[in-house]
């Protein structure tokens, strides 16, 4: 690895493969993301530690990606001058980007590939819009434009193909529905920024958000005036959520506090299981792994990338 660009190299978020068990991505930028390049790891991990099988340089940062759902080698990244860089780790080096889509007017904050169909994704931007994209048209199919500040994220329900998910700098949470010409529920979910959302994989109805208040809140879409429970833990803003793959009421998150924590919110007096502070600076990524039960990764400001099983101590992995 370039030890010059990893002296400025922030992590934004980490992916793991959902084909091959070992394989993670890590989208990173320079200077805490205000200014310089990007790069886009490919690692895999090893008995002697993380290994990189493959690194993109990009003329912005990264801040975040997505695996294909239906190509092992195909890995969409969310870039800060407002494209989307389409990788393939099959085609020569030179070769990638294998395409680069250019339509939202500002940084592009997340992707999202599509677990049901598996032959699309979305991608929300500070430009307010989120789009539905598919590799086979260079051009955005449609655009979500109803919220009216940043959309820090969007993701597919992990049931349904045609439903997904906005969380917004405008407090807002969105449910859509792309046979609909508008969303169709609004959730005004937080009094302050709301950075992040995940679908539970259990629950299609059950929806999970995280906000510059500090709270983590978990909802239930069909009754989305009061939220189902409201988790407090961080004390500063929750960056990331996610809910595991493999046990339904596990999620875990990242915050601006430099913690990872892990929560049971069926326990809600008591529902934070573990706080995490092997990071040193604010932790921006999180990921459950979905072929190995237990195997999370976290990603931070501090350079570093950490990979464990859950219960054990991360830097002890």
């Amino acid at each position: 690895m370039d030890l010059s660009w990893r002296r400025t190299c922030c992590r934004s978020q980490v992916k793991f493969s959902p084909f091959l068990e070992n394989r993670l991505a890590v989208p990173t930028s320079q200077n805490f993301g205000m200014v310089g390049n990007g790069r886009q790891y490919i690692l895999d991990l090893t008995p002697n530690g993380l290994v990189q099988v493959a690194a993109f340089d990009t003329p912005d940062s990264l801040y975040d990606c997505s695996w294909s759902e239906e190509n092992e080698n195909i890995l969409v990244s969310a870039s800060g001058d407002g494209s989307i860089k389409v990788w393939d780790l099959s085609a020569p080096p030179m070769a990638n980007p294998v395409s680069n889509r250019q339509e939202h007017a500002h940084e592009v904050a997340s992707v999202d590939w599509n677990m049901v169909r598996k032959d699309s994704f979305l991608s929300s931007s500070w430009d307010d819009t989120i789009r539905l994209w598919t590799l086979d048209s260079p051009h955005s199919l449609r655009t979500f434009a109803e919220h009216s500040y940043c959309v820090y994220n969007a993701c597919w329900n992990p049931r349904h193909a045609d439903i997904f998910a906005s969380a917004s700098g405008d407090c807002t949470l969105r449910i859509w529905d792309v046979r609909q010409p508008r969303s169709t529920y609004v959730i005004p979910g937080h009094e302050m920024e709301i950075l992040t959302c995940d679908w539970n994989k259990y629950n299609e109805f059950m929806l999970a958000s995280g906000s510059v208040d500090k709270s983590i809140k978990i909802w239930d879409v069909r009754s989305p005036r009061q939220e189902l429970t409201r988790m407090l833990g961080h004390t500063y803003a929750v960056r990331r959520v996610k809910f595991s793959p493999h046990k339904e009421s596990l999620m875990v998150s990242c915050s601006y506090d430099m913690t990872v924590c892990l929560w049971d919110f069926r326990q809600p007096e008591d529902a934070l299981l573990a706080r995490l502070n092997h990071h040193t600076e604010f932790a921006v990524g999180v990921d459950m792994s979905v072929l190995v039960e237990g195997l999370l990764a976290s990603t931070s400001w501090d350079e570093s990338v950490y990979v464990w099983q859950m219960g054990m101590d991360p830097r002890a992995a």
